[in-house]
């Protein structure tokens, strides 16, 4: 098959080509197409023919889309409508990146794909809406919803928890924010059994277990060997300007239909903290300095 991937220099969309192995894979990123313009993605589409096109490609900054909402949807929601009509015009199929922020938190149990979204910020409303234009344009889709992405191809939490220690005596991180995080070499991998499976719907894709982000900031510390102290916070003392869902995490359940079952997210962060150190020696053994 050939797999169109867009957003192909982003955190997942890295991993998404340098993992996707036995298909023609074709990287694109907004130097091949703005997909805010339809006819730069007809173009795009048109001239590589893809069997499937994998949307990674998105505006993910929550608190600056709170402060320009336009440029959230324009990408978000207007962007996945272009491609969505594009991939259905030239018969590709189409898997589209969502989140866990569609949803408002106020859930006590983990969300199944056909739970009501009900976004508390802006972010979270323009990948709804995103969301909806797949469903409404694209001809074969598939949605797959995931959550507190970390991997080591860009900087990530986990990247940002361990610079901060090497120059902060003490941490603080926000408890009251429960979901599950979700290695992008995970979920690159499940992305790519789904497009072979010709997958349909909406599913959930996260690393399995959840934790707060002051659990996940502990853990990093802990398995890196750092023992700078970390203390728990409220959202209100974060005093982020985006309010984030405070119980975000996704169920499995429609995920192990197709044979699929992510590892813990405890497993996943010691595998990452492996690829760290190693990119960390390359770049070192190279003489580059080390870039997230």
């Amino acid at each position: 098959m050939r797999i169109l991937i867009i957003g192909s220099n982003g955190l997942l969309g890295r991993d998404l080509v340098d993992n996707w192995t036995g298909d023609d894979v074709i990287p694109a990123t907004s130097h091949d197409a703005d997909i805010r313009d339809i006819e730069q993605v007809r173009q795009l589409v048109a001239r590589e023919h893809p069997d499937w096109i994998v949307l990674a490609a998105g505006y993910t900054d929550v608190d600056a889309s709170e402060r320009d909402p336009d440029q959230a949807f324009s990408v978000n929601r207007d962007g996945a409508r272009n491609v969505s009509l594009v991939a259905r015009d030239l018969a590709a199929k189409l898997c589209y990146l969502s989140t866990d922020y569609v949803f408002d938190g106020a859930a006590r149990r983990p969300y199944e794909p056909d739970a009501p979204v009900h976004p508390l910020n802006v972010y979270g409303e323009s990948k709804a809406a995103g969301e909806k234009a797949v469903q409404e344009f694209a001809g074969h889709w598939l949605i797959a919803r995931t959550s507190w992405l970390f991997g080591a191809a860009r900087a990530s939490f986990p990247e940002k928890i361990l610079l901060a220690a090497d120059s902060q005596p003490e941490l603080r991180v926000v408890a009251d924010q429960i979901g599950s995080p979700t290695y992008t070499r995970d979920l690159a991998q499940a992305v790519r059994e789904l497009v072979r499976a010709d997958a349909r719907g909406i599913l959930n894709i996260t690393n399995s277990g959840s934790c707060s982000w002051f659990e996940f900031a502990r853990a990093i510390l802990q398995r890196a060997g750092c023992n700078t102290p970390v203390f728990p916070i409220t959202s209100a003392e974060a005093g982020r300007l985006a309010k984030r869902p405070a119980y975000s995490v996704l169920s499995p359940k429609a995920l192990a239909f197709h044979g699929i079952a992510m590892r813990p997210w405890q497993e996943a962060l010691d595998a990452y903290l492996v690829e760290r150190r190693r990119k960390r020696d390359l770049n070192l053994g190279k003489g580059h300095p080390l870039i997230g």
